[in-house]
């Protein structure tokens, strides 16, 4: 069995071609069920995000795998299978588990570090896990790389410092006024930034928030879709003498926000501190500002100064992160190679806990006189007997599932035990089988 992942991300793929190679939420269900009734596929797992598009599988033969894989893609979005080679790339093996666990820890992400692929990846491997896709191997593995994201953000706090410029500016505002939650806000333009820049406010808690523009319209569409106010850019000046924070982002040719405003409304505001974030190019707010008491004005280069630090403290956390990862690959190869022992194990348990049951069989037909507590003391004895020479045969068993050729001397080591033992393999196949005949009964009873 192999592990493969294949990947339409961001450094694959332009944000045109990622649009069309993105499942809906609604389908993702049947996505799932449609690649693992594919030939090759043990197990899968689908992640599919506004920045990459992802199947993870457990196939049975490398090529053949990677080609039922693409084309499931190719079929999936009305591509051709080279399209899908062209836009993607191939991980196999520790490569595919490194790129698992870099993906989950957000070292692979846009914005170095961030968290929300995180919890995608812990929905991916759900819906896959109740859905039926995902066996032994994936069932520990994806839990084993949320655990590794979860403790690595937690030691490294690699998500703690802004990035973007958006969420530095409501940073700034932090570092002035503590928690947010109570404040009131005003978003001065209607686009890209401007809509960040009030997702970020949202996130920290504040609902009284105020979205202005020159357009009318433009305010009034932005603020209806995430349910805050709207006013007109000339109400600007009244708006100021309660606002705590002032997020700006337009493309005017001259100052929103000039001296003479602040100055005048500074005079009604009774010492309260007021921040002003400008985040457009060529600026919004008229620099000289924080001279006035208590006014506190930023511009881009501040929060690009912020989002530099910021991002170099992100980079010494992601190589810290990358460091822990060869670790977690050798723990994972480890728990794979004690797939194939157990069973050998467990077979050899099973035909010595028979051996020892038709002893007593034969002891209670030769010595019929034995009273309960005599015949208690021989079972324990004759278990511990067996107990004590399984002890090096499992000891050695243990030790061959690190050897090169383990798969040829758990062979031998069954014949002279003469045990018969399933392998993973087998196993995974079987469990394919009676998985996918419960999808198409599934399907069935859906259908009627």
């Amino acid at each position: 069995m192999h592990f493969i992942a294949i990947s339409i991300n961001h450094r694959t793929a332009d944000v045109a071609l990622r649009e069309q190679v993105a499942f809906r939420d609604d389908a993702l269900r049947i996505a799932h069920e449609d690649l693992y009734e594919t030939k090759s596929i043990l197990e899968n797992v689908i992640l599919s995000t506004c920045n990459r598009t992802e199947v993870y599988a457990v196939v049975d033969q490398i090529h053949t795998g990677r080609y039922y894989i693409q084309r499931f893609l190719a079929r999936a979005f009305g591509f051709e299978v080279d399209d899908i080679k062209a836009m993607s790339e191939v991980k196999v093996g520790d490569e595919a588990v490194e790129h698992l666990l870099r993906v989950t820890s957000g070292l692979d992400s846009i914005v170095l570090g961030e968290t929300q692929i995180l919890g995608q990846i812990r929905d991916a491997f759900f819906l896959a896990q109740s859905t039926g896709t995902t066996g032994t191997i994936f069932n520990h593995l994806f839990k084993q790389a949320i655990t590794f994201a979860k403790r690595a953000h937690n030691e490294t706090d690699i998500a703690d410092n802004a990035v973007s410029v958006s969420y530095a500016a409501v940073e700034l505002a932090k570092k002035v006024f503590g928690k947010l939650k109570s404040k009131q806000a005003i978003i001065i333009g209607a686009g890209e930034m401007s809509e960040l820049s009030l997702l970020n406010l949202l996130g920290s808690g504040i609902t009284d928030i105020t979205v202005v523009n020159r357009t009318i319209e433009n305010a009034m569409k932005l603020a209806a879709k995430h349910q805050v106010k709207y006013d007109e850019l000339s109400s600007l000046p009244n708006l100021l003498e309660s606002a705590d924070i002032v997020i700006s982002s337009t493309s005017a040719q001259s100052y929103i926000i000039t001296n003479e405003m602040i100055e005048r409304i500074a005079e009604n505001r009774k010492q309260d501190s007021l921040v002003l974030i400008d985040i457009a190019v060529p600026r919004d707010i008229e620099p000289g500002i924080s001279a006035i008491t208590n006014i506190f004005n930023y511009d881009v280069d501040d929060l690009k100064g912020l989002v530099d630090a910021n991002l170099r403290e992100r980079q010494l956390a992601a190589a810290t992160i990358s460091e822990q990862i060869p670790a977690e690959i050798h723990a994972h190869n480890e728990w794979i190679s004690m797939l194939g022992v157990v069973p050998v194990i467990r077979a050899l348990r099973e035909k010595a806990i028979a051996i020892q049951a038709e002893t007593m069989d034969s002891i209670d037909r030769k010595l019929p006189g034995l009273s309960e507590r005599e015949r208690k003391i021989i079972s324990k004895h004759t278990k511990s007997i067996i107990n004590q020479m399984l002890k090096d045969p499992i000891k050695q068993a243990k030790e061959l599932s690190s050897d090169k050729k383990s798969n040829e001397k758990l062979e031998l080591f069954q014949n002279i035990f003469d045990i018969e033992a399933e392998c993973p393999h087998e196993q995974a196949k079987q469990q394919k089988e009676s998985k996918v005949k419960e999808i198409s009964a599934r399907r069935i009873f859906s259908f009627e």
